[in-house]
Order: structure tokens, then C-alpha cells, then sequence
């Protein structure tokens, strides 16, 4: 049984979108790249040839596992959440306790995770310790440089 993925339409959109450039695309550009190497002789000696195939098969492997990750996607009715707590699909307004330093990060599935816009997937140890919590409740979190208390001060929908 495949895991579940849950996103927002929009992250759908853009799942399939570079599913369709992988096909439509590069699918073009490795047959042209074997077909090329192809015409340079000798398949037996031609590290080329290897190369360009082996590419291809790394490519259609991506293909696949995005078909799958497609597959298994559920889009979440964003008009369903309940955001009284943290959960999939929620943004959340945190307060580091020891150094005061507020964060805000929504809280997504893997495929749309994306730190420079403060989107963390939720199997992040962050994202794993905030979720089902309430504003004003307080979460002990281990990360990396250990041990962390993170308050949570505001939790809002993502757009």
C-alpha cells in the first residue's frame, strides 16, 4: 500500500505540470541524445551511447515514481480545515522560548515543501511536534542542536 500524499489543488497542478515536461520534453531530448550517440559507431565501445541510456533510464524512473506520487495524491478541501490546530494544510505562527525569535511556517506535504517560502513538509520533526496543537500551547520539539520549546502563538490558513 502507497502512502497518501495530500495537497492543495495548486500543488496538483504543479505535480502534473512537470510530470507532462518530463514526458512531453525530456523523454524528446534522451531519445535524441541515444539516437545521436547511436549514429557514433561502435555501440560495443561507446561511453556515450552508455551514458545517454543510463540517463534515460533514470528519467523514466522519475516518470514513474511521479506517476505514483500523482496517483496516491488527495486534495485537501481547504475549506474543511479546522484551524483551532495545527494540521496538514495550516499555517503556523511559532515563538522559539528560549530566544524569543518568532517563525512562521505553513504546513504541507512533502511534494510542496519549500523552506525559502516557509512551507515545511509535515514529516519534518518540527511540523511532526507542532501538529494538533492549540494557539497558546507550548511544544517541546528535538532537532538537530537538540532540544527546543517552540509556543504556539497564531494559526491561520495558508493563503
Amino acid at each position: 500500500m502507497s502512502k497518501l500524499n495530500y495537497v492543495t489543488a495548486e500543488g496538483l497542478k504543479k505535480l502534473k505540470d512537470e510530470l507532462d515536461q518530463l514526458k512531453t520534453v525530456e523523454r524528446r531530448k534522451a531519445s535524441q541524445a541515444i539516437a545521436e550517440a547511436r549514429d557514433k559507431g561502435d555501440l560495443s565501445e561507446n561511453a556515450e551511447y552508455d551514458a545517454a541510456k543510463e540517463a534515460q533510464g533514470l528519467l523514466e524512473l522519475r516518470i514513474s515514481k511521479m506517476e505514483q506520487l500523482i496517483q496516491n495524491s488527495r486534495v485537501i478541501d481547504e475549506s474543511k480545515i479546522d484551524f483551532s490546530k495545527v494540521q496538514i494544510m495550516t499555517k503556523v505562527k511559532i515563538r522559539n522560548s528560549k530566544n524569543k525569535a518568532v517563525m512562521e511556517y505553513s504546513i504541507v506535504s512533502e511534494s510542496e515543501a519549500d523552506l525559502k517560502q516557509q512551507k515545511i513538509a509535515v514529516s519534518t520533526p518540527i511540523a511532526k511536534g507542532l501538529l494538533g496543537k492549540k494557539v497558546g500551547d507550548k511544544a517541546l520539539i528535538q532537532v538537530p542542536a537538540g532540544n527546543v520549546e517552540f509556543e504556539i502563538l497564531e494559526i491561520s490558513p495558508m493563503n
